[in-house]
């Protein structure tokens, strides 16, 4: 598969966004169907999940026909897992958990992947009505829904780090060890429990500093918000300040930082 073209972003970003928000109603519709399933990898999934799949499926397959899909939904059988391609990586409802619970704190994800990294990101927020998108290099930016298409966008960038109080955001749904001993540790935090890709976004908007996760997730969880964080003026990276590698076997991201500006040590430089 050849590298992604750069050039492409801007006329991609309007069809992702277009499916997101396409995905997003089929997920309202779906809330009616009560249904809950347990997969065998132990996690929920619910028909609202499965029929934002289809409808993103069937939308990137018309934008994009000659780029792969790899979706939650679809794990087991969706291919590549080389690191060099470029694809779509999906998570049609992430925070299934929040969504089950009648929390607002849920959202449809759609990346893409060039070399193992993410380079352009599209979240939607059902419930609130919000989108942030971004692609590496481009910048970031947030819009609202309106009556199933996306409103006028306003730019996005992630704050300077203060000089007091430091918003953390953690997992509401996947607390860990970990990573509390690591926040017991960090002076001046104030934590805020939070849903699925948002925590991103939130640090994307300027309105918190740092997201730090050491426990395992998958590609898909994080793959929009890594791409939407770092086009806002961000980072995510390993705990040792590395790359965060994607498309590794079992697509799983063993833990990582992210961060409204610099690594604290870039900061300090």
């Amino acid at each position: 598969m050849p590298a992604f073209d750069t050039t492409a972003y801007a006329g991609l970003m309007d069809g992702l966004t277009a499916i997101s928000v396409s995905a997003a109603d089929a997920i309202r519709r779906g809330r009616a169907d009560g249904g809950v399933r347990t997969k065998p990898d132990g996690s929920p999934v619910t028909a609202a999940d499965e029929a934002a799949d289809a409808v993103i499926r069937e939308g990137l397959e018309r934008l994009a026909p000659a780029l792969p899909i790899i979706s939650e939904e679809h794990a087991q059988d969706d291919k590549p897992s080389i690191k060099s391609a470029t694809y779509f990586l999906v998570d049609p409802l992430d925070g299934t958990r929040e969504f089950i619970a009648g929390h607002d704190e849920y959202t449809v994800n759609i990346a893409i992947i060039a070399a193992g990294a993410p380079v352009l990101g599209v979240i939607t927020a059902p419930a609130l009505g919000l989108i942030w998108r971004g692609s590496v290099g481009r910048g970031a930016e947030r819009l609202g829904v309106a009556v199933r298409h996306a409103a006028a966008p306003q730019p996005i960038h992630t704050r300077s780090p203060p000089a007091g109080e430091l918003i953390v955001m953690v997992s509401r749904s996947h607390p860990d060890a970990a990573t509390n001993t690591y926040l017991d540790h960090l002076p001046h935090a104030r934590r805020v429990a939070c849903g699925s890709s948002l925590k991103f976004c939130r640090l994307a908007e300027g309105s918190a500093d740092h997201y730090p996760r050491l426990a395992p997730t998958h590609d898909w969880d994080i793959a929009a918000g890594h791409a939407v964080l770092v086009a806002a003026g961000g980072s995510v990276t390993d705990p040792d300040g590395a790359a965060v590698v994607y498309g590794t076997a079992g697509r799983r991201i063993p833990s990582f930082f992210a961060w409204g500006g610099a690594p604290p040590r870039q900061r300090s430089r």
